[in-house]
């Protein structure tokens, strides 16, 4: 589908791609990685199009469509959201146009013979093979089917674009190319201006994807979910590993482990050729040996690492002063904006050292509710700040609250009081601003870099209540792992407004849903919510087809013959499944048997002769217990699928 050969790429002497090659092959989706700086994005835009490579060639096979969406674009504006998603059919339009003209013509031709009509009737049977096989008649369907997978309300569909801000407008942009329905689709952070629910639905999509899907993110979920192979760009080389994000990283610290062995013994046969060089290079009996191990050198292919970026932000927040027992309260809490309502009647309760997450559809309220609480926005109803609370807040928009006329070190300067002036220097440098770094206007600094300023200014005081809005926005994987560590040390309360379920999982015990104007109360981490999401909408699923089906006997005469086939086909699913959970319960109980068995041997492990240095045995024992909890998980599931089709059964 996609071939890249031998490929170099030279920016002024300097070569960010050298003799590189690979392959995408249909229906493959691949994962795109390596440090800031590697050449991801540029790689995609070489096989896009975008520029051209110094030497080698990108090929496309055949006369296949592509789509790319790159991390900044140009946002179109002037029509109606619905409107500016259609353009994706330009091609079905025009068709369409064709079709009608040609019917026109022949209608009011007579002569059947000829070989005009008969050239007319070709071109039409054509015109409407594609037709349908891009399919026409579904267009608008599709069109209205996206936007609401990405987020929008129908209400949103005859608005402007202008109304709209550029993360809303890139969901657009979004929508056309995955209507355009392209055999190679190229995304580069796809997933950054979208809430959990509609990345959730692009994964969905992703999976179902017929086509070749090339992939740049930070988000590790949304990785693992979508891809099954991963390409690492690094010292101008590509690696190919056939396995997701997750698996990808323990490989490649092997092959790392593997390279630095190979490196330091290379470096070694170096340094004693070099030395026997220098040694005897004037002696007349070793002349011979000498010139060998000379051309022995040059020869050689040096082996280059990498080198580790070990620079990562080291947070650990100040111990938070107590508090009362209730840090958030709120009672029939609303708010507006002029005539917009954004949520109202929200209660709940915030105790002191929880840590929650509010999650939910852009617009509907997080941000806003955030802002109440740290008082930059009036309410109607009743909130209460607890007793002792002082809060810490790290804003979405860091680019409207960071002042850009001044450095670094002034941004500091300007907040720190006491003795924690002396630190400045210490807290700034392990938020990586070391040396001149300090002396960096704000106006100059990156989207990563405003966020760590933003964080580094929360550890000037001891908060003991952090609301914290996107603050993994810009950062990268291993910093957002550090800042997810901290969190988990710090002893206060924490409000998280995040879409990274990555980042959530494990960190927060409560999830406060906004949705259609109100807050929801979940208990529980992230995933627990997501799954019971997803039951409540399969629930709501079956009841619009439960009435359906009311309505549908209402209206249409008796068919018994129907109802027999409706019963015979879930009679047919219900095996199927029972089949399912039969075959892994066997499973489980075999996998079970095997762990009690290693782990009666681990008790005593000299006893069994088991060497507790064997990766390889443990490697193993760990993929059983993973392999355990995904089939204990698959069951669960079947379960609830069996009971859900059996409701159905018995309601025929």
């Amino acid at each position: 589908m996609v071939s890249v050969n031998n490929l170099t790429l030279t920016f002024g002497g300097f070569d960010l791609f050298k003799g590189v090659s690979f392959q995408l092959n249909d229906n493959e989706r691949v994962g795109l990685v390596g440090k800031n700086g590697a050449g991801k994005t540029t790689m995609l835009r070489l096989i896009a199009g975008e520029i051209k490579p110094t030497s080698g060639s990108v090929s496309l096979s055949g006369d296949i469509k592509l789509g790319y969406l790159p991390q900044q674009m140009k946002l179109a504006s002037g029509n109606t959201v619905l409107d500016e998603a259609k353009k994706a059919f330009a091609e079905i339009k025009q068709i369409k146009s064709e079709i009608t003209k040609l019917t026109e013509q022949i209608a009011t031709r007579t002569d059947y013979e000829s070989k005009e009509y008969l050239a007319l009737i070709s071109k039409l049977t054509d015109l409407n093979d594609r037709y349908t096989i891009l399919d026409g008649d579904t267009a608008d369907a599709r069109a209205e089917q996206t936007l609401l997978g990405l987020g929008f309300e129908r209400t949103d569909f005859v608005r402007p674009t202008t109304e709209f801000s550029g993360g809303w407008r890139m969901r657009i942009e979004l929508a056309k190319i995955l209507l355009q329905n392209p055999q190679v689709l190229l995304l580069d952070e796809p997933t950054n201006h979208l809430d959990i629910e509609s990345i959730q639905w692009l994964e969905e999509y992703l999976k179902n994807f017929q086509g070749t899907l090339l992939l740049i993110s930070h988000d590790r979920a949304f990785l693992d979910n979508v891809t099954q192979r991963t390409i690492e760009i690094s010292l101008g080389k590509v690696y190919d590993y056939r396995v997701p994000y997750t698996k990808y990283v323990e490989l490649r610290r092997e092959r790392r482990e593997q390279q630095l062995a190979a490196y330091r013994n290379q470096q070694k046969l170096i340094e004693d050729t070099q030395d026997f060089i220098e040694r005897f290079r004037y002696k007349a009996t070793k002349a011979v040996q000498v010139q060998s191990r000379i051309k022995m050198l040059e020869r050689m292919d040096i082996i280059e690492i990498e080198e580790e970026d070990n620079s990562t932000v080291n947070i650990r927040f100040p111990e938070a002063p107590r508090s009362g027992d209730i840090v958030v309260e709120a009672k029939g809490l609303a708010k507006s904006f002029d005539t917009k309502q954004v949520f109202a009647d929200a209660h709940f309760t915030i105790e002191r050292g929880e840590k929650v997450a509010f999650v939910g559809r852009n617009g509907e309220g997080k941000t806003t509710m955030s802002r109440i609480i740290v008082g930059e926005l009036s309410y109607d109803g009743e909130l209460k700040i607890g007793h002792n609370v002082t809060i810490g807040y790290f804003a979405q928009n860091q680019d409207e609250i960071l002042d850009n006329s001044l450095t670094v070190l002034e941004t500091i300067d300007r907040v720190a009081v006491g003795d924690i002036r002396t630190k400045i220097r210490d807290i700034l440098g392990a938020f990586l601003f070391r040396g001149e770094d300090v002396d960096k206007r704000v106006s100059v600094l990156s989207g990563g870099e405003r966020n760590r300023l933003a964080l580094a200014k929360l550890m000037l005081q001891p908060y003991n209540l952090l609301v914290l809005d996107e603050p993994t926005n810009h950062l990268d994987m291993r910093s957002k792992d550090v800042l997810k560590n901290a969190l988990l040390e710090y002893n206060g309360t924490v409000i998280i407004v995040s879409h990274d379920r990555d980042f959530l999982n494990g960190l927060v015990n409560k999830v406060y849903e906004f949705t259609h104007g109100k807050v929801k109360e979940h208990i529980g981490g992230i995933y627990d919510f997501l799954r019971r999401k997803k039951l409540e909408t399969l629930k709501e699923l079956e009841a619009v087809q439960r009435q359906q089906k009311s309505t549908d006997k209402t209206n249409a005469p008796s068919d018994q013959k129907k109802l027999w086939e409706e019963r015979k086909e879930l009679d047919r699913k219900i095996r199927k499944v029972e089949n399912q959970i039969n075959k892994l319960e066997q499973e489980i109980s075999s996998l079970e048997s095997e762990l009690s068995e290693i782990d009666n041997k681990l008790t005593d492990p000299a006893a069994h002769g088991i060497d507790l240095s064997d990766k390889e045995f443990f490697t193993n024992y760990e993929g059983k217990k993973e392999d355990l909890a995904t089939k204990m998980e698959q069951w669960e599931d079947l379960a609830t699928q069996l009971d859900k089709l059996k409701q159905q059964r018995n309601k025929l």
